[in-house]
């Protein structure tokens, strides 16, 4: 059979099949302690639970507009006010069954055949398959944990071609944790903005930081910067709505209303439920948002400091999102339990087969010389994989 272009290309979510890989040996009745998924363990908070259930009593069942729910883009609105110091009207959100659907219709509008999309590594899985479903072409600005995984204005220039359309920006960032300061953040969109990039600003991770660390909207920066910068953000990750598939995206009007009339042809609307309950998310109490990322943070210092004590393996402090990305390429030249690994798949596949460990390797985000570790897991699973992982090394 001959497939598409895309069918081809585009490559499986490597974090979505360690996931599934470990549940199938689950499912065998193997106890495996699972690293892979993006996905606090906490439950959703009562009041928005409770908001969905009125909404589904009160008939909320039936189409919404496919940009979304007016009372939902109010509230939107009134949240990136308030917190993001960004000033917005209805006409200029679209909410998508999530806000991976969210920055796909971005991309879509803003990237076409011969595009070059500039996407700093480590990066999340989706950016380049997305980048390539558009028919454009992702070009990548490496970074390491020696520059805490941050570009700078001046790498940035060293990959701008006359080609560049987009830049992706995501702080705090998956894989790696880290958070860009107000200043490194202004330097390089202002740059960005003023080579005529748009940027892509990636913020589902905002309100779980660490140590004092602060979020910044690059919108908010300028007038020019707000023409220019697509704010992306969702409910999956602050208020463990994952499985209700709801995000949005906020920027100039003529780029979100294409994005909505692309959405018209494939999802429409977001589910009505979950916009009700997402509703009540932004407006509602947000201790549970507080209490979560308390539990974070000892899970963080436990995670890392264990790490740093293996042999072979180095971690820096994630600032904010709940992953630990450690370098593990010392590892590589040795034999563990007898087999050679030479890799990051290699790593993780020898230890979800032996050790029954399920972590994510490094090679999807762009970085093969390190893994990711969620920490969106219990302290006591945390560690008995760390204890496990620790003790297969040793062998």
């Amino acid at each position: 059979m001959a497939l598409s272009r895309i069918a081809r290309e585009v490559k499986t979510s490597a974090t979505l099949a360690i996931t599934a890989k470990a549940k199938q040996l689950a499912a065998q009745g193997v106890d495996v302690v699972g690293f892979g998924a993006g996905e606090p363990d906490f439950d959703i908070p009562e009041n928005v639970k409770n908001a969905a259930i009125k909404a589904i009593n009160d008939g909320c069942n039936k189409y919404t507009p496919t940009a979304g729910a007016p009372d939902l883009k109010d509230a939107i609105c009134e949240k990136l006010s308030k917190d993001n110091n960004l000033k917005y009207k209805p006409s200029q959100i679209i909410v998508s069954a999530g806000a991976k659907q969210s920055i796909l219709n971005i991309v879509l509008v803003l990237c076409d055949t011969g595009d070059e999309a500039i996407i700093p590594t480590p990066y999340w899985v989706s950016y380049p398959e997305m980048v390539v479903m558009a028919g454009a072409t992702p070009v990548f600005l490496k970074t390491t944990d020696k520059e805490q995984f941050k570009i700078t204005k001046e790498s940035l220039a060293k990959v701008i071609t006359p080609r560049s359309k987009v830049l992706f920006m995501n702080s705090p960032g998956n894989p790696t944790g880290m958070v860009y300061t107000e200043k490194e953040l202004r330097e390089i969109i202002n740059f960005a903005v003023e080579k005529g990039l748009h940027v892509i600003s990636d913020e589902i991770y905002e309100k779980i930081l660490y140590d004092g660390a602060r979020h910044f909207s690059p919108a908010a920066f300028s007038d020019e910067c707000y023409k220019k910068v697509i704010t992306v953000n969702g409910f999956s990750k602050v208020y463990a709505m994952t499985g209700w598939r709801l995000g949005y995206a906020a920027g100039p009007e003529e780029i979100i209303k294409a994005a909505t009339n692309i959405q018209d042809h494939t999802t429409s609307g977001a589910n009505s439920v979950a916009q009700k309950a997402g509703v009540e998310a932004l407006k509602g109490n947000q201790d549970s948002v507080t209490m979560m990322v308390r539990e974070f943070d000892k899970r963080r210092k436990y995670i890392v400091e264990r790490l740093n004590k293996i042999q072979g393996i180095s971690c820096l402090l994630p600032q904010g999102a709940f992953y630990a990305f450690p370098k593990v390429s010392d590892l590589y030249t040795k034999k563990i339990s007898g087999q050679s690994v030479t890799n990051s798949f290699d790593l993780v596949n020898l230890l979800l087969e032996k050790a029954h460990v399920a972590f994510v390797p490094g090679a999807p985000f762009g970085s093969d010389e390190y893994i990711r570790i969620s920490y969106a897991t219990s302290i006591k699973n945390i560690e008995k994989g760390i204890d496990r992982f620790e003790k297969f090394l040793g062998s």
